[in-house]
């Protein structure tokens, strides 16, 4: 019964670890003992064998790569994504708005620092591809300005 409380302490640990990084899946080994936690979703974690095999989900017809669409905003660096100033302000843009060239779009986190991630041209922002706190890749689409 110890050991199920040491685990369920290990599994919490490496949920905070997750929140606080950013990071979607974590995993610790310990001589046969295997933790491996990961984020389904934004706010959801959840905590499964490393061993399990993945489900077998049908794979539909990949939308078209949004990366491609001559107005995408694409990321810059590898972090995680806000979209307001503060937890209590409004976002810089929504759908459907006009924006400048120039104008702050949104901030992406990386390596405790935020970098602001401008419109490249003046346009109407047709697509917001993240939420805020959603871990970025470079080179992923961010938004669309048409």
């Amino acid at each position: 019964m110890s050991r199920l409380l040491v685990d369920a302490d290990a599994i919490r640990a490496l949920a905070e670890i997750l929140t606080e990084t950013g990071l979607t899946e974590i995993e610790i080994a310990e001589k046969d003992n295997r933790i491996r936690v990961a984020r389904a979703a934004p706010g959801v974690i959840h905590a499964v064998p490393a061993a399990a095999p993945a489900p077998a989900v049908p794979v539909a017809a990949a939308p078209a790569d949004p990366a491609k669409h001559p107005g995408a905003v694409t990321s810059p660096m590898v972090g995680v994504a806000y979209l307001t100033p503060d937890p209590s302000s409004p976002p810089f843009v929504t759908e459907g708005q006009s924006v400048t060239a120039g104008q702050t779009l949104m901030l992406i986190e990386a390596m405790k620092t935020f970098n602001q991630i401008k419109a490249p041209r003046a346009g109407t922002l047709r697509k917001l591809l993240v939420a805020s706190g959603d871990p970025v890749e470079f080179g992923e689409a961010l938004a669309i300005i048409e």
